[in-house]
């Protein structure tokens, strides 16, 4: 049997849809059979996504590395700290083999903020397994990385409700 290639995605840009679209991709991935890590970067609590990936019990993976709060300015090292130790945590486990599918979300966000060099993630990127789908989400996705992966989508902004006030929608946005 020959051995699937996998590649490196990045959904970046300033419209809504880039997580939305990477849990589409593990959705597909789970039906598939794969093995799922599921890694938020910023981001912590409960939201809808959480909940819902937590039901498909031991074949996804759950893991965020971050405080919850915005960054405001230059990261604190708490801040600094939790993303450097998920992304220990994310090398760990592609060397392990643990997974077929990894999903950085705003991995990229985390790097334009300063919580992680480019340096870091050029390193995740050589060190990726062949057999290991790589997804990065987030904004402002570097230039060096867009160039490196095999896939870039854009989102772009055309309208958002958000404009007229409108906060984020729990099973829409959260």
């Amino acid at each position: 049997m020959q051995e699937e290639t996998r590649y490196i995605d990045v959904y970046t840009g300033n419209g809504k849809g880039k997580t939305t679209a990477a849990l589409g991709l593990i959705l597909r991935a789970v039906g598939a059979g794969w093995r799922v890590l599921f890694c938020q970067f910023l981001k912590y609590g409960e939201f809808s996504e959480i909940k819902a990936l937590k039901k498909f019990g031991k074949q996804v993976t759950v893991r965020q590395y971050g405080s919850g709060g915005f960054v405001r300015g230059r990261p604190s090292e708490k801040e600094i700290g939790m993303a450097l130790a998920g992304l220990g945590e994310i090398m760990q486990a592609m060397e392990e083999g643990k997974y077929d599918l990894i999903v950085l979300d705003e991995i990229n966000t985390a790097v334009y903020l300063g919580l992680i060099s480019l340096k870091d993630i050029r390193n995740l990127l050589e060190r990726r397994p062949k057999d290991v789908e790589l997804i990065l989400t987030g904004r402002w996705a570097p230039e060096e990385i867009i160039e490196r992966a095999d896939l870039v989508t854009e989102v772009r902004r055309i309208k958002h409700y958000f404009s007229k006030g409108v906060p984020a929608r729990e099973g829409i946005e959260k």
